[in-house]
């Protein structure tokens, strides 16, 4: 069943309202995106296992912790998942980063894949794939079944703003899936946005607009 973490930590959702600004540019919103990512990932790995290790410190030998080795990829859905990469790595650089290309329909609001590219072993790696905004539901889908399709066993979810209704989908569709939203807004407008949201992620965050 579907685990589903709605951030509630304070700076969170500081950097949230800033990056909901219309004011907000690029410059900042690509760093405010990163800075989130960052912080959201440090609170979606809190069950990443632990084992002791023998060190030696200036002062004495002790056992401290370390992570078990457990391997990790990030696998942002393009191109507005690219602004979260970097704030991920901050956290778990040794983390392999994959692609998923896809863009959405705009009369049927359907995903339309265009790439997938993906570390070799990535199979074998718990896996975190990332987009700004959960909207109608159908791109984030979309990507995990194809990581699915390539044997990924271990996947979670993360975004920063998401729609009842595309929450409510993931939920459905890829119940084995936990979900981590930074803020989960009211509905999705006629044109399958996001309200309040903050418009366009990818436009707004390459400056496309």
């Amino acid at each position: 069943m579907t685990k589903v973490m709605i951030m509630d930590h304070p700076l969170i959702q500081h950097k949230i309202g800033l990056i909901r600004r219309k004011e907000t540019g690029s410059r900042d919103l690509r760093l405010l995106v990163g800075e989130i990512a960052m912080l959201m990932c440090y609170e979606a790995t809190r069950d990443l296992k632990l084992k002791d290790v023998e060190i030696e410190t200036p002062i004495c030998r002790m056992t401290a912790r370390e992570l078990e080795g457990k391997k990790l990829a990030v696998v942002p859905i393009l191109r507005a998942g690219l602004g979260m990469v970097d704030g991920m790595l901050a956290m778990i650089p040794a983390a392999k980063v994959g692609h998923i290309g896809l863009y959405r329909n705009e009369e049927t609001l359907e995903p339309v894949e265009y790439y997938c590219k993906l570390p070799q072993d990535c199979a074998e790696r718990d896996v975190f794939a990332v987009d700004p905004m959960l909207a109608t539901g159908g791109s984030s889908v979309a990507a995990i079944q194809m990581l699915k399709d390539k044997g990924v066993k271990k996947i979670r979810f993360m975004c920063i703003i998401a729609a009842p209704e595309g929450l409510e989908r993931m939920k459905r569709e890829h119940p084995d899936v936990d979900i981590y939203v930074g803020a989960l807004d009211d509905h999705l407008n006629e044109n399958g946005y996001i309200v309040p949201g903050l418009g366009d992620a990818g436009d707004r965050i390459f400056g496309t607009k």
